[in-house]
């Protein structure tokens, strides 16, 4: 979209439609079903563009990721040896990969501390080299 279609001064069919799509993106998603529910009941065809649109552009979709997360993990599928297992399958999942950024974490530390030892011990050479220079033999 342009930048003069975004502008609230914006003139013209478009600036008039992203004007009325700001002011439902406020109202939420409750502005957006009722303006569709009356679109297909007064022209159809208009509805059914609507709906495309609110598809394609995804004005209906939840944006959380923790939502879905959790509702999948809270969701139980009736069977209870299955759930059971399903949960304690995800905390061991959940405690390997604990595990796992533990020791690359442990990894970075042995880098970290090998890199710095290399660059005191150059250093020191540095210092003995410069010294070794300076004094009069």
């Amino acid at each position: 979209m342009s930048i003069a279609a975004t502008s609230p001064h914006a003139t013209g069919f478009t600036g008039w439609l992203s004007r009325a799509e700001a002011w439902l993106d406020e109202k939420g998603k409750g502005a957006w079903i009722a303006l569709l529910v009356v679109s297909l009941i007064v022209f159809w065809p208009l509805g059914l563009a609507l709906l495309a649109y609110m598809i394609w552009s995804r004005k209906m979709t939840c944006h959380s990721h923790k939502f879905r997360r959790h509702h999948r993990r809270t969701g139980g599928t009736g069977n209870a040896a299955f759930d059971a297992y399903r949960e304690e399958t995800l905390l061991r999942l959940e405690e390997e990969q604990q595990n796992f950024e533990a020791f690359l974490k442990r990894l970075r530390d042995a880098r970290d501390k090998a890199e710095f030892d290399q660059f005191i011990d150059e250093r020191a050479a540095k210092v003995d080299d410069t010294d070794a220079d300076t004094k009069p033999a």
